[in-house]
């Protein structure tokens, strides 16, 4: 089954992805779906504009934890387990060096794995009640696929740490306010935004939009990859640990997690 549908209509493409599902988590079907989507791209001077969007009703609430072929990684040896973590940093990576201008339309929740694939475009639009979340710590494990970096670059450290660490939910209006997104809208309007923000583009010179973006990127994502460039390492040495199979079993079973920093 197909989850990634792209459409062109002239210079601006629509990515859509769902997994049929009001969650719309992220497989590692869809994680390789995605960066294919991404590279598809890659050899396109036409598109000025991407368009990634998710359901309407989430855009994603992040990974995908009874994914099979997930669990099958956790059970890999290191070398397959450490090349199967890089799967989220590549798509990531993907989107953010799609030439052309990158918009995400949010509807719903944002969460996780969701937010690195977010901060990964240009620019994010949400819907009035869209909310973005990391949940990552309050599952006993980092937040990765290099969206540290990312965000901290949008909000700021103090932010970022209150958004990383403090897993705090941030609603659509505090996510604009704070840098973490560009514009909110009224639900189920975030793709028709998104479109008429990449009209705006798509009517500029295209090459360009396209050295000003690569400059941009440039300057903010200089050391961008020294703060990250470990991050699946450190995921997959917090699955090794208690904490990480609490935090796991508490979210399946619905209860609050307790940890020991083992």
């Amino acid at each position: 089954m197909q989850f990634v549908t792209i459409e062109k209509h002239d210079r601006i493409a629509i990515v859509r992805f769902d997994r049929g599902i009001a969650a719309n988590p992220m497989s590692q079907q869809l994680l390789r779906e995605l960066t294919e989507a991404a590279h598809s791209f890659d050899h396109d001077s036409h598109t000025s504009a991407v368009i990634l969007t998710g359901r309407s009703d989430h855009f994603s609430m992040g990974a995908d934890l009874k994914d099979p072929q997930t669990a099958a990684l956790r059970e890999a040896g290191l070398a397959e387990r450490r090349l199967g973590m890089m799967a989220g940093m590549r798509m990531c990576r993907a989107w953010e060096e799609i030439q052309a201008l990158t918009i995400a339309a949010i509807e719903g929740w944002c969460v996780g794995g969701g937010v690195a694939l977010a901060v990964a475009t240009d620019l994010r639009i949400l819907g009035a009640s869209a909310g973005m979340y990391v949940p990552e710590i309050e599952r006993g494990m980092n937040m990765s696929w290099g969206s540290v970096p990312r965000i901290t670059n949008l909000v700021g450290p103090a932010r970022a740490k209150r958004i990383v660490i403090l897993a705090e939910k941030i609603m659509a209006e505090r996510a604009v306010d704070w840098g973490f997104a560009d514009e909110t809208v009224a639900d189920g309007e975030a793709v028709t935004a998104a479109l008429a923000m990449a009209e705006r583009a798509a009517a500029l010179p295209p090459v360009a939009l396209r050295m000003c973006k690569q400059d941009i990127n440039a300057y903010a994502n200089a050391l961008a990859s020294v703060a990250s460039h470990s991050d699946f390492d450190q995921f997959a040495l917090a699955q090794t640990g208690g904490d990480f199979q609490e935090g796991v079993s508490a979210f399946l079973e619905k209860r609050q997690p307790r940890y020991s920093g083992a």
